[in-house]
């Protein structure tokens, strides 16, 4: 009688070693599948990446009616992005407003397209911002 419970004892040890062992398969294919769809994942974005990269390279130009006068920038486009803006010219701005629209160039940037809200409490100076670099990117589309 004890030799067939160390008999039960040992197939019951060996069936749990194996449920063990095939757990940790599931586990590792799991992983490999997860694995490979985050490669998939990271070539499909390279590749959008590269697909929204949509102006040429260069310094462009755009002006535009501002809140007390044209507005002049000049947008900087690397690797087909924009990589920044500058207002060249605002003489009769005020600079109350203009430094508050200023807060614009960065939401362009992470945009990417001058398709961004205005500035609330300097509108028509953001407004001018943001038409001189649509004017701009107008000029850098591939």
């Amino acid at each position: 009688m004890r030799e067939f419970w160390i008999r039960v004892v040992s197939l019951v040890a060996v069936v749990g070693i194996l449920m063990g062992y095939n757990s940790v398969l599931d586990a590792r294919a799991k992983d490999e599948e997860i694995a490979k769809l985050q490669a998939k994942v990271t070539e499909t974005k390279v590749s959008e990446d590269e697909d929204s990269a949509k102006y040429k390279d260069g310094t462009y130009q755009g002006e535009a009616e501002g809140f007390g006068g044209p507005v002049a920038v000049e947008v900087k486009i690397e690797k087909g992005k924009i990589a920044g803006i500058d207002i060249t010219s605002a003489e009769k701005e005020d600079g109350a407003y203009l430094s508050m629209a200023k807060d614009i160039i960065p939401e362009i940037i992470e945009a990417q397209s001058a398709d961004v809200d205005t500035i609330s409490g300097a509108t028509f100076s953001s407004t001018g911002i943001k038409n001189a670099s649509q004017e701009a990117l107008e000029k850098a589309v591939k």
